[in-house]
């Protein structure tokens, strides 16, 4: 059987939606603080870590970038709480999700594309792909849940079976 293709659309809020929330600046409320010198965009994004004793962790990640067409062989999801990513460099990154509690079947994949200013923040329970740098190492300030249970759960699909390619992304 032959791999299914997917390219990545640009990242939106609208299409983002049904798996979390697109972190960015463009349309946020502002609000003035520190006697006028700062500009606060607030409320970008909901942490979801409280479930079962847990508490909030911020980690930074520098992520290797991967060559495109990229082969989805893992999916993973946290069932405990959400998870963030945002770029401190400001480089565009590969999001691929798809929905559900059940484990992902690789005709639900969607892939999107960031414009390297933008972050996501994976709702509880939806299946990504680990984090995808594209064109340089990337560092990302990431915010997700610590505290007890089994909060990481991982499918890999087997590599004699289909595939989803994810191509390089529309211009």
């Amino acid at each position: 059987m032959a791999a299914r293709q997917i390219t990545p659309v640009p990242l939106t809020r609208d299409e983002f939606a049904p798996f979390g929330e697109v972190i960015e600046t463009d349309g946020a409320e502002q609000r003035t603080i520190n006697a006028g010198s700062t500009v606060r965009f607030h409320d970008l994004a909901r942490v979801d870590a409280a479930a079962a004793g847990g508490f909030t962790l911020i980690n930074v990640f520098r992520a290797q970038p991967l060559p495109l067409p990229l082969t989805v062989r893992i999916m993973e999801q946290h069932p405990l709480g959400s998870q963030a990513f945002i770029p401190v460099d400001h480089a565009p990154f590969l999001v691929v999700v798809a929905p559900g509690a059940n484990a992902p079947r690789l005709a639900d994949l969607r892939a999107f594309v960031t414009d390297g200013r933008q972050g996501v923040n994976y709702a509880r329970g939806v299946w990504h792909h680990p984090v995808v740098a594209m064109a340089r190492e990337t560092d990302f300030v990431v915010v997700d849940r610590g505290g007890p249970g089994d909060n990481l759960v991982e499918v890999r699909f087997t590599a004699d079976g289909p595939a989803v390619v994810v191509q390089a992304p529309r211009k």
